[in-house]
């Protein structure tokens, strides 16, 4: 059987055309700008199963929103295009809720449909674009074009170096709404439990292997696998997190191990009283 990997692309253009790009969408929320972009993949014949496609990723949003932060989000959805890939980009003056993380309305989305074949393309395709959009003066580009044309010279020229070594950004607010599912299926009706064994394959099909494997142990083990880090600390042992360690997690998407106990850590800000 042949092995198919991740192949190792060279620029965002490989996948992104100009008729893929729409500069100012006109769409009010987050169902409306999915179904917009999708909408264009149709238009490109990039794919052929929009009510599919659009329950998928809908779906996905509703487990964990794909705004990553900073005004960016990322819908994707795991499911055959007939190609390996296909994206779209959606920009918006106004800005779009994605109940993201940070509170911030999102002015660009960039929309990703992946071969279930190459389950490591995706993480390959986030890793690349997360590095570009982390910065922002990058994302100050993107909000200054003038129009599609600027947009897209700015999109495609995004680089991507794939290298078998590579870190693969991770997803530390999966790992977390996988533990909250798993946790609920031990008290879940039989019906329940169908709608939450769909919910985890879910999860489960969009992070690496290696982090699930773990993540299983750890529940087996303990009960639980990740554990907040508010203000500094380990919520799972009451122990501090290096101060490096803590204030590196805020701003970044990895995943990160708390050095006394081994839960996963995810970042979270104690609420003001």
């Amino acid at each position: 059987m042949e092995n198919k990997t991740a192949p190792r692309l060279s620029r965002f253009s490989d996948y992104l055309s100009p008729a893929q790009v729409v500069f100012d969408l006109k769409s009010k929320d987050k169902v409306e700008a999915v179904e917009e972009l999708l909408d264009v993949l149709a238009k490109q014949k990039l794919i052929d199963n929009k009510k599919l496609l659009l329950t998928r990723i809908i779906d996905r949003e509703n487990l964990v929103s794909t705004a990553i932060g900073s005004g960016v989000a990322l819908p994707h959805a795991r499911v055959d295009a007939g190609g390996e890939i296909a994206v779209a980009v959606g920009r918006s003056d106004k800005g779009i809720d994605f109940d993201a993380h940070d509170g911030q309305k999102v002015h660009l989305i960039i929309l990703v449909v992946w071969n279930p074949t190459l389950p490591g393309l995706f993480n390959h395709l986030f890793a690349g674009l997360a590095r570009f959009l982390i910065r922002a003066e990058n994302r100050g580009r993107i909000q200054a074009a003038k129009d599609k044309a600027e947009l897209y010279d700015i999109l495609s020229g995004i680089e991507f170096k794939f290298v078998h070594e590579e870190k693969i950004v991770s997803r530390a607010r999966l790992l977390k709404k996988l533990q909250e599912i798993e946790l609920r299926r031990k008290k879940a009706t039989k019906d329940q439990q169908k709608e939450l064994q769909k919910q985890a394959v879910m999860i489960r099909e969009e992070l690496d292997r290696d982090l699930v494997s773990r993540f299983d142990r750890l529940m087996e083990r303990y009960g639980f696998a990740v554990a907040d880090a508010v203000d500094g600390v380990c919520q799972g042992c009451n122990i501090n997190i290096s101060t490096q360690m803590y204030s590196a997690m805020e701003d970044s998407n990895d995943i990160y191990v708390c050095e006394n106990c081994g839960k996963y850590l995810v970042s979270a800000r104690r609420k003001k009283k």
